[in-house]
């Protein structure tokens, strides 16, 4: 579908320059405004895949709301990094950043990216799922986490690292979705839009 089909029948709540980058690579044309919203996220949790679920639902609907005459779907989207039942979520700070990346280093993790279309409008009619990829870390020696964290590249980042800024060399292994990892599961989210008549 080219751009010019969807006619910005699409909002994306997020200001996340890679999710951004995802819909225009696969010619999904879009609005962008962002969603502010509180992303505090429980330690542990017996179903991460919900919270990331309920996160990116109160982004979309966030968003819906405010704009109930538009009758447009709000894609909302959040991205977590599950280490046994621990969820983590973005660093506090670089020294926080160094002693998640020394966790994560030598380990399996989930990368869970909930994905939710609300309609903007009185019916505000909700689509939402998530998707995981198993993720494999190599070991990374301390001075390797210090120059990644010193780079910048963990900030505002869950899991502190990124797998398009350098963090993919670090992984040992990989089972999903690439784009979920990076911030949108793509195979998914067309799926979804093909559901709401936004792709055919």
């Amino acid at each position: 579908m080219s751009p010019s089909a969807a006619d910005t029948k699409l909002i994306l709540a997020s200001a996340s320059p890679r999710r951004r980058q995802l819909l225009t690579e696969a010619g999904i044309a879009f609005e962008v405004q962002p969603a502010h919203i509180d992303e505090d996220l429980p330690s542990r949790s017996h179903q991460p895949w919900a919270e990331a679920e309920r996160l990116a639902l109160a982004k979309a609907r966030t968003i819906a709301e405010a704009r109930p005459q538009d009758g447009r779907w709000v894609l909302g989207a959040d991205t977590i990094v599950v280490l046994g039942d621990e969820i983590i979520g973005k660093p506090l700070d670089d020294a926080d950043a160094m002693a998640i990346l020394g966790r994560l280093s030598g380990a399996s993790q989930q990368v869970i990216t909930g994905v939710a279309l609300v309609k903007s409008g009185p019916c505000g009619q909700a689509l939402v799922r998530s998707a995981t990829t198993l993720i494999i870390m190599r070991p990374i020696p301390p001075e390797e986490i210090r120059r990644y964290v010193a780079s910048g590249a963990s900030r505002g980042k869950a899991g502190a690292y990124a797998i398009q800024e350098g963090g993919d060399k670090y992984v040992e292994r990989m089972e999903g979705s690439l784009s979920n990892v990076v911030g949108l599961p793509m195979e998914m989210l067309r799926e979804m839009l093909a559901e709401v008549g936004l792709l055919e």
